[in-house]
């Protein structure tokens, strides 16, 4: 299987080109990513633990999914792509906010992305894929901000710092 290319983007999210997915989380180079959140009707987030053979970031807790849109691909349809791969399911998403953040990891690797929030509901269980996922959970958002406080070491870089920044945003996007 051929290496997944992310989009390169300038601060005003044009493209500017594509890259290996691993070679610009290397060179921390800037690209466009999403991140989605899905809620359920008691207004309670659905968490993932990522797999425990991830490259980065094995192990930690983290918003419902996450990923690179393709070249050609719009954030509502990468959004939904990827929660399928991950997640088992498909649910409407809405665009939200969208950001640029750095988050370098322990292992050398730094997530450099113009990062686009993408908001859904869904009410069912998911059918994780244990190749993406280890366990997911829904957790009120006051319940994620305390535990956050308490554990930051249980979360993902991407996932405090999305939190941190938008979290009446998220709150209020839904």
């Amino acid at each position: 299987m051929k290496e997944e290319k992310v989009i390169l983007v300038n601060e005003k999210d044009e493209q500017i080109g594509t890259m290996p997915k691993m070679e610009a989380h290397e060179k921390a180079i800037l690209h466009r990513a999403f991140s989605v959140f899905i809620f359920n009707d008691a207004n309670e987030l659905m968490l993932q633990q990522r797999a425990s053979h991830k490259y980065h970031s094995p192990n930690l807790w983290t918003n419902t999914c996450c990923s690179h849109q393709r070249v050609g691909e719009s954030n509502i349809e990468a959004g939904k792509r990827r929660l399928q791969e991950e997640m088992g399911f498909v649910t409407d998403l809405k665009d939200t906010i969208s950001f640029i953040y750095k988050a370098p990891f322990d292992n050398g690797l730094t997530e450099h992305e113009y990062d686009h929030i993408l908001v859904g509901t869904y009410n069912e269980e998911p059918n994780i894929n244990p190749e993406e996922v280890s366990n997911w959970k829904w957790m009120s958002l006051e319940d994620v901000k305390n535990d956050m406080q308490d554990h930051p070491e249980r979360y993902t870089e991407w996932f405090k710092i999305i939190f941190d920044k938008f979290y009446q945003h998220i709150n209020i996007a839904q």
